[in-house]
């Protein structure tokens, strides 16, 4: 079984964001983990490499620095990293992500595709959808529970306050949810391990069957009309009162409120 999980360096919103002039986020300039959703979904084709001898290729696009994530998820025990980087594909939106990827996948031989639910920098649950449109394959999101049955995959894919049970054959797609499991932890014989190995680098002309009007900024229809980082909260208003005086003041501002 070849499975390739797609996962993306997204920014450590801890330490809070910046944008470019254009709108765009500002990826060198933030500090940077692997999406958690993404990671999860690393973690399921670990489980089935463990179960089934499963060989796992981890595929990011973005800058030179996604090398990072790729080595984080060969320490952990993927097989093979494919950064795809290049600066026409810089401000791409979902939908000039996804025919990126797709194709970059192109040239990859697979059984499965797992990503994230979605990314916490953009939380759109566009790009694995896509995806899977663009390489004309069937689609399973949400996903729970995966589990692999001869040449089928069966799916908890959660649903409100249930979940559906789905099968589907392979090839096909998965988005993983960050509740799929708990992602282990990179071993130190691992992390010398993935700086061993070579990432293999791809740019525009490695990508199959995808038009230049499609890439990139000039290829994504998303338009940002403005953007900024979280609103910070003013001091507020700060008064001293005795008990009695502080219980009419609240219950004054409750009812200006209209909370009571």
């Amino acid at each position: 079984m070849k499975i390739i999980v797609c996962v993306k360096q997204v920014p450590d919103t801890k330490g809070g964001v910046k944008f470019n002039p254009d709108g765009t986020l500002d990826r060198a300039a933030m500090l940077t983990i692997m999406n958690p959703d993404d990671k999860a979904g690393l973690e399921a084709a670990l489980r089935l490499k463990d179960e089934y001898g499963a060989e796992v290729t981890v595929l990011t696009m973005g800058l030179p620095k996604a090398d990072e994530v790729l080595r984080e998820a060969l320490a952990m025990g993927a097989d093979k990293g494919i950064l795809v980087t290049d600066r026409v594909l810089g401000g791409a939106d979902t939908w000039a992500t996804s025919t990126t990827i797709a194709g970059a996948i192109r040239n990859l031989e697979y059984d499965l595709i797992i990503t994230g639910r979605q990314a916490i920098d953009g939380d759109t649950a566009q790009v694995g959808p896509q995806i899977a449109e663009h390489l004309q394959l069937p689609v399973i999101s949400y996903a729970q529970d995966i589990k692999v049955e001869g040449d089928s995959v069966i799916v908890q894919r959660q649903y409100e306050d249930g979940y559906h049970v789905v099968k589907a054959k392979m090839p096909c797609l998965i988005t993983a949810l960050s509740e799929l499991n708990e992602p282990r932890y990179m071993t130190p014989g691992g992390i010398f391990d993935a700086f061993d190995k070579e990432v293999t680098v791809w740019g525009r002309a490695n990508l199959v069957d995808v038009d230049d009007s499609n890439l990139g900024l000039k290829g994504s229809p998303t338009k940002i009309a403005k953007a900024s980082d979280k609103v910070r909260k003013g001091a507020g208003e700060k008064v001293v009162l005795d008990t009695d005086e502080a219980v009419a003041y609240l219950m004054g501002k409750f009812k200006e409120k209209h909370i009571i």
